[in-house]
């Protein structure tokens, strides 16, 4: 078997939380998987209490969500456990397309030299879930397990949760309540809240075995190979020599037969030979494309699988999860912290409903591509394939799942309008562009330089263009209610008393961000432009940030 020890985490009986009248705390999650912990590591990474609910102790079983893309591992980097599952996890850029034996197409996620963070990293869930538990208690999360939310009441100005544990029946008041209690969530359901979309006719079966093997550390995908005809493949390699397959079955599969090592035995042999494996987690799944059609409900936000749902075709589910609460947490907190109107909140659902009907709409191609349900659809998909075998165009229509991206939120209602003539994509609602830089002579990357907290990014050929009110103005902005830290970048090396200066060694922001001397950008609390000049402007800055805080 594979080399995991499954952990218990210590219950903590919750006897002081069982009062009457229910005590009200700031700020309740419910639910300790990927997404619930990112929200209480990101709570309090903005200094906020956070009490975390779940009902089991210990991390999920079975490899589950593999694929963390390039931009949650910047998420998981701000959130202070990146570079250890980076370390753990198997990296990869290429993916590769066959028809039968025949490669048809093949991807690079970063063809750019330049980023700290490789497209790609396939790790089993447990290792994201332990690592992510053990950063959440280093920083002072309350955690409760084995505390199951049997009911929730959403009121005005709170949320009132009724949990079971051992110790029995208690209720709990939340002034926020964060929702991350997965794609069946009982709170949606204890509200009758709604979720719409397409349930997919069809079965996969997911194998992780344990082997040596000298296949690639690449994404591979079959259609129609000699060793399962007619349907699709799948296989990842994970940590400790675990291998991911998922074999396409057809919706008339019988899932308590497939998922029988009688059954499942029989389809490895055929597609690895001789190879020597062990069998090591078996679980038979359908999917769904479908979402709330509001994330917010009064004091109540839904983020992850709770809100929506993805087929696993594109790796969107747990990396649009951690984006959810990476969009949603330093608004929260701000409006926690009255620094901000309710009304920003009103942005998370707008940025986050968006996102996923985009990741909905990716994943549903994907999946009419892979598992097509009318004559049309399989012609267009057999005719792809067969013509990408020779004729480069064809190659861009085959569509085995377009990897997981970050949304570009350039709709938000946050967001500046560009008043001066930007070229490239770092527009106001991207996503920032990693770069390599060096800080008082010392590598570093610039993604590393930000979040947490609103930047104001000013580009210079020398530190000597910088006059002295603009230095001014640059240091008043680290001192205001809302923060916002001042972040020089040079095309030659320079120091300034109390701003942090980075050296653009190679020229890759300035390339990635049309940067000019005097260019200014204004950057949120999670990594992404929210507005742009060509020259510094403190009246245009505080504007700015009034409209990224709802304090318009």
């Amino acid at each position: 078997m594979g080399s995991y020890t499954y952990p218990k985490f210590n219950y903590i009986p919750p006897t002081d939380l069982m009062t009457q009248p229910p005590q009200r705390k700031p700020l309740v999650v419910v639910g300790a998987g990927p997404v619930g912990l990112a929200a209480a590591i990101d709570a309090r990474l903005h200094g906020l209490d956070v009490l975390l609910f779940d009902e089991d102790d210990s991390v999920s079983v079975g490899s589950r969500a593999v694929c963390y893309a390039k931009r949650t591992l910047e998420v998981l980097d701000r959130l202070g456990v990146g570079q250890p599952l980076c370390e753990k996890g198997v990296s990869w850029n290429i993916g590769r397309t066959f028809l039968q034996d025949e490669e048809v197409y093949q991807f690079n996620l970063v063809p750019d030299p330049g980023h700290k963070r490789p497209g790609m990293i396939n790790l089993q869930q447990y290792y994201l879930e332990e690592a992510l538990i053990h950063r959440a208690l280093e920083l002072g999360v309350d955690i409760r397990w084995k505390c199951k939310a049997v009911g929730v009441r959403a009121e005005a100005d709170h949320a009132s949760l009724t949990l079971e544990s051992p110790e029995g029946t208690f209720d709990i008041e939340a002034d926020w309540l964060v929702v991350a209690d997965g794609a069946r969530s009982p709170m949606r359901r204890h509200l009758g809240l709604d979720i719409e979309g397409h349930i997919f006719k069809d079965r996969f079966l997911i194998a992780d075995v344990v082997m040596k093997a000298d296949f690639p550390a690449e994404r591979r995908m079959w259609f129609d190979p000699a060793f399962h005809p007619g349907q699709s493949v799948l296989l990842h390699k994970q940590a400790d020599n675990v291998w991911r397959i998922d074999f396409q079955l057809g919706w008339d599969a019988d899932p308590e037969e497939e998922r029988k090592p009688e059954r499942v035995l029989p389809r490895l042999k055929t597609m690895f030979g001789d190879q020597d494996f062990e069998l090591e987690w078996v679980s038979i799944y359908t999917f769904q494309c479908r979402r709330m059609k509001d994330f917010r409900h009064k004091r109540l936000l839904f983020v992850g699988d709770a809100a929506h749902q993805v087929s696993p075709f594109g790796a969107r589910g747990a990396n649009s999860g951690l984006q959810d609460t990476d969009g949603l947490m330093w608004k929260l907190a701000l409006v926690m912290k009255r620094l901000a109107p309710e009304a920003l909140l009103d942005s998370y659902d707008d940025e986050r409903t968006y996102a996923a009907d985009e990741n909905i709409l990716n994943s549903t191609r994907s999946t009419d591509f892979i598992t097509p349900k009318s004559a049309t659809s399989r012609m267009f998909r057999n005719a792809a394939l067969e013509l990408a075998r020779h004729h480069p165009f064809a190659r861009k229509l085959v569509n085995s799942g377009r990897l997981s991206v970050p949304s570009f939120i350039t709709r938000s209602a946050l967001n500046t309008p560009d008043a001066d003539v930007f070229k490239g994509d770092m527009l106001p609602g991207a996503p920032m562009d990693d770069a390599p830089m060096q800080r008082n002579g010392q590598d570093v990357w610039l993604i590393d330089q930000l979040g947490n907290t609103f930047q104001c990014l000013v580009f210079v050929d020398q530190i000597s263009q910088l006059d002295a009110s603009t230095l001014a103005a640059l240091r008043a902005l680290e001192t205001a209610a809302i923060p916002v830290k001042p972040l020089v970048i040079t095309r030659q090396a320079g120091a300034i008393d109390g701003v942090a200066v980075l050296h653009d060694t190679q020229g890759l922001f300035a390339k990635r961000y049309d940067a000019q001397p005097g260019s200014v950008w204004l950057a949120r609390p999670d990594q992404h432009v929210v507005a742009r000049w060509r020259h510094f402007n403190n009246a245009a800055v505080q504007a700015a940030l009034r409209r990224a805080t709802a304090n318009v």
